[in-house]
């Protein structure tokens, strides 16, 4: 096993192969579920990481001079603007794309150690990772779901239906934070678009939580963020 360890042909083909296998199973859960990076970008991210990681290997063995892990550590760190290119927030100020950022930062890592000929990290790590995008998303839902704080998206028909609105949530036993207030420029009667956070002072399912602020006077649309 330790001749796979060094930098030989067969070393090569094997750490290559391995990241494309890694990277890919990886980034075919991120694209069957459309997010911002998928199956190449995966495969991309830990392949470049173990050729990077092959590469300072074969300087060290060769010339003796380079510290064997100052490239990895440039791609620790770089890999954060890549990440940082899949989230997004959009005009509800939804913020989407962490977990593909966080995903494609350990793709890398599993890259890194692949590269410097640790499989047996490699492997064990590719496969949580795997295990954790694919089948604790439910159990991320249900914890979600039982929170008693939400981020709500709402529209009203003015600012002094908000204004009620703010009176009535806090008599209903609501804590609101976090307000951020857009006028709907494509409306003419000046209907406001809010962004807000709801606290539950009482314990409340979420479906229940929505159905009591939707149903106060001036909420012309509610949706859960």
């Amino acid at each position: 096993m330790d001749y796979f360890r060094e930098v030989n042909m067969a070393s090569i083909c094997l750490r290559i192969l391995l990241s494309l296998l890694i990277g890919g199973i990886l980034g075919y859960e991120r694209g069957r579920k459309n997010r911002p990076a998928g199956f190449r970008t995966y495969i991309l991210v830990c392949l470049g990481s173990t050729l990077v990681m092959m590469t300072n290997q074969y300087v060290y063995q060769q010339f003796g001079t380079s510290d064997p892990t100052r490239m990895g550590a440039q791609v620790i760190s770089g890999i954060g603007f890549l990440g940082a290119g899949t989230i997004m927030v959009t005009g509800r100020q939804q913020i989407k794309g962490i977990t593909t950022a966080a995903g494609m930062w350990t793709a890398a890592c599993c890259g890194l150690a692949i590269g410097t000929g640790f499989y047996e990290g490699a492997i064990a790590g590719g496969i949580i990772v795997f295990a954790i995008m694919e089948f604790l998303e439910k159990m991320d839902a249900a914890i979600r779901k039982h929170s008693n704080i939400m981020d709500v998206y709402l529209e009203f028909d003015g600012k002094r239906m908000f204004s009620q609105f703010l009176t009535e949530a806090r008599n209903s036993g609501f804590d609101v934070t976090n307000i951020e207030i857009s006028k709907n420029k494509h409306i003419k009667t000046g209907e406001l678009n809010v962004v807000l956070t709801l606290e539950s002072q009482s314990k409340r399912t979420q479906e229940e939580m929505l159905a009591v602020i939707g149903s106060i006077e001036g909420v012309s649309f509610i949706e859960k963020l």
